[in-house]
């Protein structure tokens, strides 16, 4: 399979996640009782990341972009959207290039603010915290 079907099917994925996420966080809103230890420890300090947009349409693909240099070349990170107060791994994700940079295609549908980053396999935070507004 090439790399852009995988891509590809990587943006389709993220598109299903995000229309289903939105009715499926208005079912399951239940309190729980013992607060929840976070998944993602302290982040990486040698990294960016940016949008190549500040505002889009709703379904409409834009690129993060960035460089991660506390990662092998060759490292998975995955995308994160910030739902609901809690951070979300959506099935995004690709790997470093062998200079520890990273592209990759995102389409959102969820409208409004949105707040993205990027976790390693290990669900440590690999990048600053990404705004796109989706209208």
């Amino acid at each position: 399979m090439g790399q852009s079907a995988r891509t590809w099917g990587a943006v389709i994925s993220t598109a299903a996640l995000i229309a289903g996420s939105v009715g499926t966080a208005v079912a399951v809103s239940s309190p729980s009782s013992a607060p929840k230890k976070p998944a993602v420890t302290a982040g990486h300090t040698a990294a960016t990341a940016d949008a190549t947009v500040k505002s889009v349409r709703a379904w409409q693909q834009f690129r993060i972009r960035g460089v991660v240099k506390s990662l092998r070349p060759g490292s998975r990170v995955t995308l994160q959207q910030k739902q609901h107060g809690q951070w979300t791994t959506l099935p995004a994700s690709v790997r470093t290039t062998s200079r520890s940079t990273y592209s990759m295609r995102v389409v959102l549908g969820m409208k409004g603010h949105n707040k993205l980053r990027l976790v390693d396999s290990r669900k440590r935070v690999v990048s600053p915290v990404i705004n796109v507004r989706v209208r």
